[in-house]
């Protein structure tokens, strides 16, 4: 049997677990595990460069498959290329959670102690407005690439997209506008 034949019959075979998956079939499951396990967790610690990391996010490949079996279209591609495309995704949103976490524990090791003797809010309704202020004195396309980034959690290849601008562009929109708030609020 030659190679190409080897991997038509791999492909035939994947189709028809995927198939058997979507119908509930817990064997079937098994069997994709079986074949691709090892392939998918090889490209999952390439992504996460971490092996628990990677041995969790497989966990997490395997429930997706059972959970969207039945969205498989084997006309609209390879089942391989399938698998492996959620084993990608499901990379990515790793390393996107574990970023917003650094980013958490950045901001509360970063936050001042408040002032002694502080008891009213009144100084954070100061500080809010003082930042209203300083927004609206930014460029209409800074102040947009700020809250798509900081408020709808966009990427800045989200906002590239979602703009019609190069990525370059809307990551120094960024970098200016966050300057140009920091100088203001320091005033």
């Amino acid at each position: 049997m030659s190679n190409t034949d080897a991997a038509n019959s791999m492909e035939d075979e994947l189709v028809q677990l995927v198939h058997a998956c979507a119908a509930r079939n817990r064997q079937a499951l098994r069997k994709i595990y079986d074949l691709m396990a090892a392939q998918m967790l090889a490209s999952l610690i390439r992504i996460l460069k971490r092996r628990a990391l990677a041995e969790e996010a497989l966990q997490d490949v395997f429930v997706s498959i059972w959970q969207r079996a039945a969205q498989f279209e084997s006309a609209r591609g390879s089942a391989r290329i399938w698998l492996m495309a959620i084993a990608r995704h499901r990379a990515i949103d790793v390393l996107r959670s574990e970023r917003v976490d650094l980013y958490r524990e950045a901001d509360v090791e970063q936050m001042p102690e408040p002032a002694e003797g502080i008891s009213d809010w009144s100084s954070a309704g100061r500080s809010a407005a003082a930042l209203a202020r300083c927004f609206q004195e930014l460029t209409g396309e800074q102040r947009r690439g700020i809250e798509l980034a900081f408020v709808n959690g966009y990427s800045h290849a989200d906002i590239a997209r979602v703009t019609g601008e190069p990525l370059g562009t809307i990551k120094s929109w960024i970098r200016r506008g966050l300057a140009s708030l920091r100088a203001c609020l320091e005033k």
